[in-house]
């Protein structure tokens, strides 16, 4: 692929924005792209989570510019179409069967810092800067918004998607939007070493059937969230993982996943 490249060590995916000369902005060809290895990694064996970098300076600077231009071209039908087309890659990072880290080496913004919310975990460098930047330019942060304000409420998804402000890595941290901020010669490090804990000590079918938990409650009825939840906690019970689980517990071993 041109603009993305994927490989797994260690039982991790890694999924790389490899478009560094453009800041890695994002363009149908590279949406594209992306679509197609997180599939890829869902469905490989050899990884169990997966980790989105980036190489050069910036993680994700949001839609590159000379699409944009192509943009004011197109029909209704054309931006509908190629909105849609970016809403089914965020959708696709959020209801992922496996975990998704971002290891953020530099600047997300805009639709880069959407790639950053539908994430399960992120990880960033101090000098990372945040923000969704779309009302500056007479844009809005349309697709992001239903994830962010699942994220970090209400209250704080509005301050960032109506300010348009920049926000640094640990004010980031502070909203919820980021999990850890580490120094830049630790931050592939440390995101290993979450990966691999995740990766050893965790099921990776009580993590799929989780994260799908949490995209679908939160647009159910209080009873009907309960009795999905009922379900799928009886389900759990009946799965290999959760009978290895008590097996290895009620016999006090250490179980490697």
């Amino acid at each position: 692929m041109k603009y993305v490249q994927y490989e797994a060590q260690d039982r991790i995916g890694y999924i790389t924005l490899n478009r560094p000369e453009k800041r890695n902005a994002l363009s149908f060809e590279m949406v594209t792209e992306l679509k197609e290895v997180f599939a890829r990694a869902e469905q490989d064996d050899n990884a169990k989570v997966i980790v989105l970098r980036a190489r050069g300076e910036a993680f994700c600077a949001g839609a590159d510019l000379e699409y944009l231009r192509q943009l004011q071209e197109f029909s209704f039908e054309q931006n509908f179409a190629d909105s849609t087309h970016l809403k089914e890659l965020y959708l696709q990072i959020y209801t992922l069967k496996k975990v998704v880290i971002a290891q953020i080496q530099g600047h997300a913004l805009a639709g880069g810092c959407g790639l950053a919310t539908v994430c399960d975990f992120s990880f960033a460098v101090p000098e990372a800067n945040f923000g969704y930047t779309e009302v500056r330019i007479g844009f809005v942060p349309a697709i992001v918004m239903v994830f962010l304000i699942r994220k970090i409420g209400e209250a704080r998804a509005r301050a960032l998607l109506l300010s348009g402000s920049l926000c640094s890595a640990h004010e980031a941290h502070h909203l919820g939007l980021v999990n850890e901020v580490l120094p830049g010669p630790e931050l592939a490090d440390e995101v290993k070493a979450f990966a691999l804990n995740l990766v050893e000590s965790n099921s990776g079918y009580s993590m799929s059937v989780t994260k799908q938990m949490i995209a679908r409650v939160q647009s159910l009825g209080l009873d009907e969230a309960l009795t999905f939840a009922a379900e799928m906690n009886a389900k759990a019970r009946a799965s290999d993982d959760c009978k290895r689980g008590i097996a290895a517990f009620l016999n006090k071993e250490k179980l490697q996943w």
